[in-house]
């Protein structure tokens, strides 16, 4: 009695681990089979006329220096600025603490190589991927948007905008090789990460922040916490 018992939580177990897997897997099948078909390359979304480009943040160093991929990110938004994809930028990251700001950063990069201050939005609160987005629409008003970050998270990027309501593009800002070991590793989180942004979609709960509307076709001034000149 005790060996069939054992042998039914056996299964059970089994059972249990053979649907995860295949949950897991479907999940991420079904979200980067939504997001490919509008992954374009940096000349197909030049004639899109875009209410902005939104380029996704990551790590800055403590002098305030972008990364390699964030640096990445910028130059390729900048690119599509350039070619016309859209007139206005928005950066959206991680500016929680005094001492660690992602979208100031990145800003003055974009001034430093010339661009107009007032045509660079920020979003201070863009603490996930999927904040990004929520906030990207009911915050700045966008309906149409190019997203610019590297191609392993883009799927997701895409996927969860186009879910919200957005109608989402993405470029792919992998401009150099990035270390095996980073890759392998952020490939990895990003495949739990879509699973638990398929979810988070599901039932759409408010961003750590809101607040008043700053809408993209206006002055980026309003999203500024600092002059730039």
């Amino acid at each position: 009695m005790r060996r069939k018992r054992l042998k039914k939580l056996l299964f059970a177990l089994v059972s249990l681990c053979l649907l995860g897997f295949l949950l897991y897997g479907g999940i991420n099948a079904a979200a980067i089979l939504t997001a490919k078909p509008h992954i374009l390359t940096e000349q197909e979304v030049s004639a899109l006329d875009a209410d902005c480009i939104l380029v996704l943040g990551c790590a800055v160093y403590g002098d305030n220096t972008l990364s390699p991929m964030l640096e990445d990110r910028v130059l390729t938004g900048l690119a599509l600025y350039e070619d016309g994809a859209a007139d206005r930028l928005l950066m959206s990251g991680d500016h929680g603490q005094k001492n660690y700001d992602e979208v100031n950063s990145m800003k003055q990069y974009c001034v430093d190589k010339g661009v107009e201050p007032d045509v660079i939005f920020l979003d201070h609160a863009g603490f996930s991927t999927y904040e990004s987005m929520y906030r990207a629409r009911d915050i700045f008003g966008i309906k149409k948007v190019v997203i610019v970050t590297q191609g392993y998270h883009l799927y997701r990027a895409v996927y969860i905008a186009r879910t919200l309501g957005i109608e989402a593009y993405g470029v792919a800002a992998d401009r150099q090789d990035y270390a095996l070991a980073t890759d392998i590793r952020n490939q990895l989180r990003e495949s739990l990460a879509r699973v638990k942004d398929f979810f988070t979609c599901i039932f759409e709960p408010e961003p750590t922040y809101l607040g008043e509307a700053i809408p993209i076709g206006g002055s980026a001034e309003l999203s500024d916490d600092k002059e730039y000149i």
